[in-house]
């Protein structure tokens, strides 16, 4: 698939999907969406690749809807904006449930589905001049898609303070809320988030990852019962899995596992 919004590279079981907008703040619109579901997919069914990581290039990871993006919304029918916003809630559901842990390398604002873009990631590091905000009241707009991933990453309390203020944090800030990881200086976060990626590609297994994400994603839909139940069943599949086997005798042999 070729890509006009975006770029995609593969390297050491590294996928890097880069927003690739910055005359336009990495603003996302259908197309960019189409073209990140793409990439993901891409990455998923890509056996060589393992990690993900999600930037943004230029001064901002991404800034939200763009302006002709938003003009264009007034003027769609109720179908053509449900479809549209139907297409953003399986970008965000394909990341979040995705069979890959997926990193953002955030080194500017993130900011209202910038933002969302965020929060979907499994695990997310910024400069510290990043700013972070759910800002869609502020223009008469609702952040309904994020909000239902905001609520389980930060808690009900915390996700309504941002939610309907709409207001500005910063990347600290955005730490002490859960929000993101950790805040890295900008001469140095680009081989932090490669050094972890590639710590996840050495020091785990690819199935580990994957059911660990399942599992983690799926414990708040159900009750403790089911979720202790269904984690018993993946906890005995998973020892009779090859990469389990050999995990254990590396252990045992003081080997490194290959997997």
């Amino acid at each position: 698939m070729s890509y006009s919004f975006i770029t995609y590279e593969v390297a050491d079981h590294i996928a890097t999907i880069t927003l690739n907008r910055p005359e336009k703040r990495n603003a996302l619109n259908g197309e960019v969406v189409k073209e990140l579901i793409g990439a993901f997919t891409a990455a998923g069914d890509d056996r060589q690749v393992k990690v993900i990581i999600l930037a943004g290039n230029g001064d901002a990871f991404c800034a939200g809807a763009d302006l002709e993006y938003l003009q264009q919304l007034q003027r769609n029918t109720f179908e053509e904006n449900l479809a549209d916003s139907r297409q953003l809630m399986a970008l965000m559901q394909q990341i979040y449930h995705h069979s890959k842990p997926v990193i953002a390398r955030i080194e500017g604002h993130a900011i209202a589905g910038g933002c969302g873009l965020a929060t979907v990631c499994d695990l997310s590091y910024a400069v510290p001049a990043a700013k972070f905000g759910y800002t869609e009241v502020k223009i008469g707009f609702v952040p309904a898609l994020v909000s239902v991933f905001l609520v389980r990453k930060i808690g009900e309390g915390r996700a309504r303070e941002l939610l309907l203020t709409g207001k500005l944090i910063g990347a600290a800030d955005a730490v002490q809320m859960g929000l993101i990881n950790g805040v890295v200086a900008p001469g140095e976060i680009h081989d932090l988030v490669k050094r972890l990626a590639s710590d996840l590609c050495t020091g785990a297994s690819a199935n580990s990852l994957t059911l660990t994400k399942q599992l983690v994603a799926n414990a708040l839909d159900m009750s403790m019962q089911q979720a202790l139940d269904e984690a018993a069943k993946q906890n005995a599949l998973t020892r009779e899995h090859p990469d389990c086997r050999e995990g254990i005798r590396a252990f045992l042999h003081k080997e490194k596992p290959v997997w």
